[in-house]
């Protein structure tokens, strides 16, 4: 299937590594020019040359902090002045810190806030006039199933998270006639440094080894197994296409049946 990426000119965050990275590979692979953003300057410019070297598409590497508006709108326009346009915005956030809601700190607060809910809306605010002379574009948050089910140490994602998603409802209605579309992708037990941070906490509270509570992520879910990046990625490539025309302000979860809410 074509998905009619080719020469479309995406902006990936968080993707020297893990889900960001899986998201701009796949959307390289399928003809996209690709801007990769992460805090870590030498694991950008690794992933950014991987990329290059397996897709033979454009990839400009921009090593910034998120967590402020000057680099986000830095990154934009940075991204504007070499592919002369923006289409896609894949939103990809470090995440909050590790925390219980009893006892989050103000700078833990202070901290989620900016990184997993202000970062979003300033990254869609800011963008959104590059999408409109276009002629229209993408949107895509990548948040966590913690939007749905909450999860132990992980009081903060789900908080700010679901913040996300009431924005981006509204946002989808605001601008889908400017034929802008507007989703969220709730990745639950895929395999990333984020996942295994979380896991290894648990691990360590439970008294067990990491390999044991991974192994009790995978029994948790409908498959019976962690997901891999790339199965994420793919979704998020379909959001991106042309063949994504009619859905907007939805929340997908990609998490092999890990949560069981019917709603």
């Amino acid at each position: 299937m074509d998905l009619g990426l080719k020469d479309k000119v995406a902006i990936v965050g968080g993707a020297s590594k893990g889900l960001g990275r899986a998201c701009a590979q796949v959307l390289a692979e399928e003809g996209a020019k690709v801007t990769i953003c992460s805090r870590t300057s030498a694991d950008l410019e690794k992933a950014a040359d991987e990329i290059r070297k397996s897709t033979g598409a454009e990839v400009m590497p921009y090593a910034a902090d998120l967590d402020k508006l000057e680099s986000i709108t830095g990154l934009i326009s940075a991204t504007v002045e070499r592919f002369g346009g923006l289409d896609i915005l894949v939103n990809n956030s470090g995440g909050p810190p590790l925390a219980r809601a009893v006892e989050a700190t103000e700078e833990q607060w202070e901290t989620a806030v900016n990184r997993s809910l202000f970062y979003f809306g300033r990254m869609c605010r800011e963008s959104i006039p590059h999408l409109k002379a276009r002629g229209g574009g993408r949107i895509i948050n990548i948040l966590a199933s913690t939007v749905y089910n909450p999860i132990p140490n992980l009081a903060l994602s789900g908080a700010t998270r679901m913040g996300v998603i009431a924005y981006a409802k509204s946002l989808a209605d605001e601008v889908g006639r400017d034929g802008i579309l507007v989703n969220n992708v709730c990745p639950g037990s895929i395999l990333s440094e984020r996942m295994l941070s979380n896991v290894a906490s648990r691990a360590k509270e439970l008294g067990i080894s990491v390999e044991e509570g991974l192994a009790i992520r995978a029994k948790e879910t409908a498959l019976g197994r962690a997901g891999e990046p790339v199965e994420l990625a793919n979704l998020v490539a379909f959001l991106a296409s042309d063949k994504s025309t009619y859905i907007t302000g939805t929340t997908i979860l990609v998490d092999g049946g890990l949560v069981r809410s019917v709603m």
